[in-house]
Protein backbone atom coordinates (compact mmCIF):
# COMPACT_ATOMS: atom_id res chain seq x y z
CA UNK A 1 0.00 0.00 0.00
CA UNK A 2 1.21 3.52 -0.68
CA UNK A 3 0.33 7.14 0.01
CA UNK A 4 0.58 9.78 -2.70
CA UNK A 5 0.43 13.26 -1.16
CA UNK A 6 0.89 15.74 -3.99
CA UNK A 7 3.43 14.36 -6.44
CA UNK A 8 5.29 12.30 -3.82
CA UNK A 9 4.92 8.58 -3.20
CA UNK A 10 5.40 6.90 0.17
CA UNK A 11 5.39 3.10 0.45
CA UNK A 12 4.24 1.19 3.53
CA UNK A 13 7.31 -0.08 5.35
CA UNK A 14 6.41 -0.96 8.94
CA UNK A 15 3.24 -2.19 10.58
CA UNK A 16 2.24 -2.16 14.23
CA UNK A 17 -1.11 -2.69 15.89
CA UNK A 18 -2.24 0.93 15.64
CA UNK A 19 0.29 2.55 13.31
CA UNK A 20 1.78 2.23 9.87
CA UNK A 21 5.10 3.72 8.77
CA UNK A 22 5.72 4.80 5.18
CA UNK A 23 8.98 5.71 3.45
CA UNK A 24 9.53 8.09 0.57
CA UNK A 25 11.96 7.93 -2.32
CA UNK A 26 14.53 10.11 -0.52
CA UNK A 27 14.85 7.62 2.36
CA UNK A 28 18.34 6.20 3.01
CA UNK A 29 20.17 4.91 6.08
CA UNK A 30 21.11 8.47 7.01
CA UNK A 31 18.26 10.51 5.46
CA UNK A 32 14.70 10.44 6.76
CA UNK A 33 11.74 10.69 4.41
CA UNK A 34 8.98 9.18 6.53
CA UNK A 35 5.27 9.39 7.22
CA UNK A 36 3.66 7.68 10.20
CA UNK A 37 -0.11 7.25 10.60
CA UNK A 38 -1.34 6.31 14.07
CA UNK A 39 -4.59 5.85 15.96
CA UNK A 40 -5.92 5.37 19.47
CA UNK A 41 -9.38 3.89 19.81
CA UNK A 42 -11.99 5.65 21.99
CA UNK A 43 -12.13 4.73 25.65
CA UNK A 44 -15.74 5.31 26.73
CA UNK A 45 -16.77 5.87 30.33
CA UNK A 46 -20.16 5.62 31.98
CA UNK A 47 -20.83 9.29 31.17
CA UNK A 48 -18.86 9.98 27.97
CA UNK A 49 -18.56 8.05 24.71
CA UNK A 50 -14.90 8.95 24.33
CA UNK A 51 -12.72 10.34 21.57
CA UNK A 52 -10.86 8.68 18.74
CA UNK A 53 -7.33 10.00 18.38
CA UNK A 54 -5.54 10.03 15.05
CA UNK A 55 -2.15 11.31 14.07
CA UNK A 56 0.09 11.96 11.13
CA UNK A 57 3.81 12.61 11.45
CA UNK A 58 6.01 13.64 8.53
CA UNK A 59 9.79 13.67 9.00
CA UNK A 60 12.33 14.66 6.37
CA UNK A 61 16.06 15.28 6.77
CA UNK A 62 16.92 18.71 5.42
CA UNK A 63 20.19 20.23 4.27
CA UNK A 64 20.95 23.36 6.31
CA UNK A 65 22.62 26.62 5.32
CA UNK A 66 24.25 28.93 7.84
CA UNK A 67 23.68 26.49 10.72
CA UNK A 68 26.10 24.71 13.06
CA UNK A 69 25.25 21.31 11.56
CA UNK A 70 24.93 20.33 7.90
CA UNK A 71 21.56 18.55 8.29
CA UNK A 72 18.63 18.22 10.67
CA UNK A 73 15.11 16.79 10.63
CA UNK A 74 12.06 18.84 9.69
CA UNK A 75 9.03 17.39 11.51
CA UNK A 76 5.32 18.07 11.07
CA UNK A 77 3.25 16.26 13.70
CA UNK A 78 -0.55 16.56 13.53
CA UNK A 79 -2.80 15.17 16.24
CA UNK A 80 -6.60 14.93 15.97
CA UNK A 81 -9.06 14.24 18.78
CA UNK A 82 -12.50 13.38 17.39
CA UNK A 83 -15.45 12.83 19.76
CA UNK A 84 -17.47 9.67 19.19
CA UNK A 85 -20.77 10.56 17.53
CA UNK A 86 -19.66 13.64 15.57
CA UNK A 87 -21.70 14.15 12.40
CA UNK A 88 -19.69 12.88 9.38
CA UNK A 89 -20.54 15.96 7.32
CA UNK A 90 -19.44 18.30 10.11
CA UNK A 91 -16.23 16.28 10.47
CA UNK A 92 -15.52 16.49 6.72
CA UNK A 93 -16.12 20.25 6.81
CA UNK A 94 -13.79 20.73 9.78
CA UNK A 95 -11.11 18.55 8.15
CA UNK A 96 -11.33 20.59 4.93
CA UNK A 97 -11.05 23.81 6.94
CA UNK A 98 -7.96 22.48 8.74
CA UNK A 99 -6.33 21.47 5.44
CA UNK A 100 -7.07 24.91 4.01
CA UNK A 101 -5.55 26.63 7.07
CA UNK A 102 -2.39 24.52 6.75
CA UNK A 103 -2.10 25.58 3.10
CA UNK A 104 -2.47 29.29 3.88
CA UNK A 105 0.39 31.74 3.45
CA UNK A 106 0.03 32.77 7.11
CA UNK A 107 0.92 29.24 8.21
CA UNK A 108 3.89 29.15 5.83
CA UNK A 109 5.08 32.46 7.33
CA UNK A 110 4.75 31.02 10.81
CA UNK A 111 6.74 27.90 9.92
CA UNK A 112 9.44 29.64 7.88
CA UNK A 113 9.92 32.75 9.97
CA UNK A 114 8.20 32.22 13.29
CA UNK A 115 5.84 35.12 12.58
CA UNK A 116 2.19 35.07 13.60
CA UNK A 117 -0.08 37.27 11.55
CA UNK A 118 -2.78 39.05 13.57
Amino acid sequence: MSLTPGAATFTADSYQKDSVGYVGVLKTNSVKDDIALRRVHPKPTATFSGVARSGLKFTRTMTLTGALTPTADLIYDVSVSCPVGVDPTALATATALFAAMAAEADFATLVSGGKITY
